[in-house]
């Protein structure tokens, strides 16, 4: 075993002009509130990883061009399809209406472990403010919520993890399908 070169893993990956080409998979990601703009930036580098089919920033989530955005999304701004509205509500009824299943990244009184769900398709997840996590009009929209469970004394993880961990777990469920 050795470690790969740049160059050797550079040649495994699509350029930016192929994925446009590529069909994208059935999930959705949308950020409500998020405050932090290299979040916004670490979530974009994640949507690429997994090509996300859409990226929608709503609230006071910052969308680019954003030096910080970008210090974390090396470059990912360019891969990642995204759009920004101040109000999730109707993008979050446009998808239902597309049959988009609304899934919340959340601590409710009916979320389930992550690795517990099985995924429906398409599929847009959903994850909320650093502090304060969804808010409650956007709640009772959704049609399921699943959680991380934490078996320290926090209750939850940075946004941008706990995004990861439950993306690619729907992605890996939606590979299996296919």
């Amino acid at each position: 075993m050795r470690k790969l070169t740049f160059e050797e893993i550079k040649e495994t990956r699509w350029s930016p002009e192929e994925l446009q080409r590529l069909e994208r998979f059935p999930i959705y990601a949308l950020l409500d509130n998020i405050r932090s703009l290299y979040n916004v930036g670490s979530i974009f580098r994640t949507a690429d990883a997994v090509r996300l089919n859409r990226l929608f920033l709503c609230g006071i989530t910052g969308h680019p061009p954003r030096k910080e955005i970008d210090k974390t999304a090396l470059g990912a701004v360019e891969t990642v399809p995204w759009e920004y509205t101040p109000d999730p509500l109707p993008v979050i009824r446009k998808l239902k209406k597309e049959g988009v299943k609304i899934v919340l990244l959340e601590q409710t009184s009916q979320s389930q472990p992550y690795y517990e769900v099985n995924f429906p398709f398409p599929v847009c997840l959903v994850v909320g403010n650093e502090v304060f996590g969804i808010r409650e009009e956007i709640i009772s929209e959704a049609d399921l919520a699943v959680d991380i469970p934490m078996y320290g004394s926090k209750h939850s993880l940075n946004v941008t993890i706990a995004f990861g961990i439950v993306v690619y777990e729907i992605l890996l469920q939606y590979l299996k399908k296919i």
